[in-house]
């Protein structure tokens, strides 16, 4: 870890599951896709990450694929959401709520800006993304 770069360090309800990841700026990300709503049962805020994060109580992680491309992990014994990843290219996308400080953190970044339902909106003014401008940043 460089010295630029915090340690954050997050668990699920029941602490079975740390995850821990370095970060020199934290901010928040919102996906509306239909998936991660469905998911959720709202837009998944999370903390996103081109770095494998340090998951200690792997044993009670439990995996999903959810599509072609991605996986989303929960820990087995609690039903905590823990993580959406790709299959390829490390890009994780975690949980903002497994972290007590994430409330301090900017909220910066909304992603499948085209796929939110009409019966919200932030105040907050972020950078948006549509999901075909998502999947050609990953393609």
């Amino acid at each position: 870890m460089t010295s630029d770069q915090t340690q954050i360090q997050g668990t699920c309800l029941c602490a079975a599951v740390s995850i821990s990841i370095a970060q020199p700026s934290p901010t928040i990300s919102a996906c509306h896709c239909s998936i991660c709503r469905n998911w959720t049962g709202g837009p998944f805020f999370s903390l996103e990450t081109h770095e494998s994060p340090v998951i200690e109580g792997k044993e009670h992680v439990r995996s999903y694929a959810s599509s072609e491309w991605a996986r989303r992990s929960f820990c087995a014994v609690c039903g905590t959401h823990l993580f959406y990843e790709l299959k390829a290219g490390g890009f994780h996308a975690i949980s903002a709520g497994l972290f007590k400080e994430s409330g301090q953190w900017p909220f910066e970044l909304q992603v499948f800006i085209d796929e939110k339902p009409d019966n919200y909106q932030f105040a907050n003014s972020t950078r948006q993304m549509t999901g075909e401008e998502v999947v050609k940043l990953f393609s």
